[in-house]
């Protein structure tokens, strides 16, 4: 069986030479009952959530708790532990935490799993008290077999030493008497002003592994006898296979078996090339009773009606109405509809399944959340969860794809294990267009905009309606829907915002930055459109409106000031700003913008400040920044996911719903504020404010505010 050596298990792991160090965490909303361990005992499971393994060899593993799909998280939590550990960063390694664990695989949203950019503000103060255990460990060894005090024994770059007899050793010699040591019940944490490995630029310790093909995704995974299975989706959502016909399908080299199943009609194959091949030449007829069959343009209508109906209430602060009849003010009315938008990340789903000789199931995949994953599919292969182990792989991206409360993506992958009996491996697989066209999108949403500005430049009123789907399936208020608009930055001191949660058979899900790919752009469009209305500078009115010591100002007089904001343009440019705040993090983004040859915006520079807290590495911070800003800029110019006439799903492939080019992409400047603030998301903050910064430049190139994205789709229309 070719695996590749991919991964032991946790058992496996922790039986092997040298020190771990276990940080024992359990999350406060935890019952004993939901942990496993007793109360007030220490139990024979722990929930620990962070792990460092120093093995003989000196290297210093990092068993990381959130899954490494490109933001940076094993670099990440490896400099956390390397800082208090005082180790040389040669020495860093980095892998997934084993999952086989239930307890810990459970500790799943922030924890185990990863969501909402979490990895870092999440893990600060556990891994950096991970590697000073570690040290403290390490030393107290160290004074036991050099019979010198503790206090006289240093560590740096991973070295101890003890300075007066010249003694010195590496890590890895002490590693097996510093793992009898009795781990302290309290360490003490370096004072920022100490850091040597925090805010300096350290390579990421995944790009190697991808630049020379030796990381493993979950695609690399090849045991022998490999059976792969693609499924037949429908191209309506909410429809159910009526009947099909398999004949031409079983005809097809290599195909083993066709079987139905909840979600469409599974084809069996040896290779991928005739999985697809069979599905190609399957023949299903659909049932659409339960379908959605009205196409993008009738959904938007129907959102639109909701508009002069009660809402659900956000925020309602002064006396909207009454603000608006008082005289001398400007006011401004607009209606935004956005689209549906995939993930498209780079890797589709798939998992991997492989049955052990005691009929336990090792699952393979890149999973967000597989406590969940491990859950799900227990019940369907109908094993104990004990016997399920989800082996969680490096992914090719995920923007929020990943990450879904009831692993819907895994109860197709088991399902279709199951059908078959499961004595082959089986590579579950979704192409491009089965990801495309599969739903769990950023939901489609529509706003209605109110306000009223004074000569000054005050905005006096603001009421804001949104209408769209529920992330998190709520008859009451979604504070996913509505976050970056109910809690505006700027001073209004008569303010109402209300809500509208739409049912649909659509599955939706959060995609990156959640809430803020719709508010964000509604909102400083809006403001930016408002202050235009008056004659006040987009940057100084905004400064007018916000505290001035806020981080939203720092971040906009950062990015201004890079941009020298206010200078001579060339002919045919023109520049919008843009200021959010998401998942903790502010970034203030301004953007260059000229009409290209095709009539669309061509952007040429892009100017970010981002204030995260503690920067605890600048180098992921601004790669972050940078993709954050590509895929906020290829989804505000060209992406929607349309349905057509009958409902039908319209794009597919990247051809029709594409991500911007490398011609396109344009330059970008980051600069990160310097903050002794806890660090925060990195991840989903730069995309938010890439879409009005770019919107409210083309409004003063064009005279036309955008009203609908994409703006690429609009123009061409």
């Amino acid at each position: 069986m070719t695996i590749h050596d991919i991964k032991t298990s946790r058992r496996g792991f922790l039986a092997g030479t040298g020190l771990i160090i276990g940080v024992a965490i359990a999350p406060k909303f935890l019952s004993a009952a939901q942990t496993g361990v007793p109360a007030g005992g220490s139990g024979e499971l722990r929930p620990l959530n962070a792990f460092v393994k120093i093995g003989t060899d000196d290297t210093v593993t990092v068993l990381s708790k959130h899954i490494e799909f490109g933001q940076g998280p094993f670099t990440g939590l490896a400099t956390l532990v390397a800082e208090e550990l005082d180790a040389d960063w040669s020495q860093m390694r980095a892998v997934h935490s084993p999952t086989d664990n239930k307890i810990y695989a459970n500790l799943a949203f922030g924890l185990q799993g990863t969501g909402g950019s979490s990895s870092i503000a999440n893990a600060y103060e556990q891994m950096r008290k991970a590697g000073a255990t570690a040290r403290a460990m390490l030393v107290a060894a160290a004074a036991e077999e050099w019979k010198v005090p503790v206090a006289e024994i240093t560590v740096e770059k991973g070295r101890v030493k003890h300075a007066s007899s010249g003694k010195e050793s590496g890590f890895g010699a002490l590693a097996d008497s510093a793992a009898r040591q009795t781990p302290p019940a309290d360490v003490k944490l370096k004072d920022p002003k100490d850091f040597v490995l925090i805010g300096t630029e350290l390579p990421k310790l995944d790009t190697q592994g991808k630049i020379n093909g030796t990381a493993i995704f979950t695609l690399d995974i090849t045991p022998d006898n490999l059976l792969v299975a693609v499924v037949a989706h429908p191209k309506h959502f909410g429809a159910t296979v009526k009947t099909f016909d398999d004949s031409e399908a079983r005809k097809v080299m290599g195909v083993v078996d066709v079987k139905q199943i909840p979600q469409g009609v599974a084809v069996y194959a040896d290779n991928t090339f005739a999985a697809l091949k069979g599905r190609e030449a399957l023949k299903v007829e659909w049932d659409l009773a339960k379908a959605e069959t009205r196409s993008s343009q009738e959904l938007a209508a129907e959102y639109i009606r909701h508009f002069g109906e009660p809402g659900l209430e956000a925020v309602n602060t002064g006396n909207v109405d009454e603000a608006f009849r008082k005289e001398g003010l400007q006011t401004i009315e607009a209606e935004i509809v956005f689209p549906f938008l995939a993930h498209a990340p780079m890797e589709p789903l798939d998992a991997v399944f492989i049955k052990a000789a005691d009929g336990s199931v090792d699952i393979y995949n890149g999973a967000q959340f597989p406590g969940f994953d491990q859950q799900v599919a227990a019940k369907i292969l109908g094993l104990d969860e004990k016997k399920v182990r989800v082996n969680t792989q490096l992914a090719g991206g995920s923007f929020g794809r990943k990450a879904q409360f009831g692993s819907p993506y895994m109860q197709e992958a088991a399902t279709t294990y199951a059908a078959i009996g499961g004595d082959r491996p089986l590579k579950h697989m979704w192409t491009r267009e089965d990801d495309i066209q599969g739903g769990f999108y950023r939901p489609m949403y529509a706003h209605k905009m109110r306000g009223a500005i004074d000569a000054e430049g005050r905005i006096t009123a603001w009421e804001q309606i949104i209408v769209g789907q529920s992330i998190m399936a709520k008859a009451d208020l979604d504070q996913t829907s509505v976050e970056g608009a109910s809690n505006l930055p700027y001073q209004i001191p008569n303010l109402k915002v209300t809500s509208h949660n739409i049912v649909l058979p659509i599955p939706p899900l959060w995609w990156r930055s959640v809430g803020h790919t719709h508010t964000g752009f509604a909102v400083e469009t809006f403001v930016d459109e408002l202050l235009a209305r008056v004659g006040r500078d987009p940057v100084e009115g905004r400064l007018a409106l916000l505290d001035k010591g806020s981080r939203h100002a720092g971040v906009l007089r950062k990015a201004a000031e890079m941009a020298d904001w206010g200078s001579t343009l060339p002919d045919g440019r023109a520049r919008g700003v843009a200021v959010v705040e998401s998942f903790g993090s502010f970034v203030g983004q301004v953007a260059e913008v000229s009409v290209g040859s095709d009539g669309a915006p061509r952007v040429h520079k892009v100017w970010c400040a981002v204030d995260c807290g503690v920067a605890v590495n600048p180098n992921i911070i601004k790669a972050q920044m940078e993709g954050g800003i590509g895929y906020g800029l290829g989804a505000v110019l060209f992406d929607a996911v349309t349905l057509g006439q009958g409902g039908r799903i319209v794009q597919s492939n990247f051809h029709d719903y594409r991500s911007i080019r490398i011609n396109e992409m344009p330059d970008v400047a980051v600069e990160i504020i310097k903050s002794a603030e806890k660090p925060t998301g990195v991840g989903e903050p730069g995309v938010p404010p890439i879409g009005p910064a770019v919107a409210n430049a083309w409004r003063k190139l064009t005279g036309t505010p955008v009203r609908q994205l994409p703006i690429v789709s609009v123009i061409s229309s």
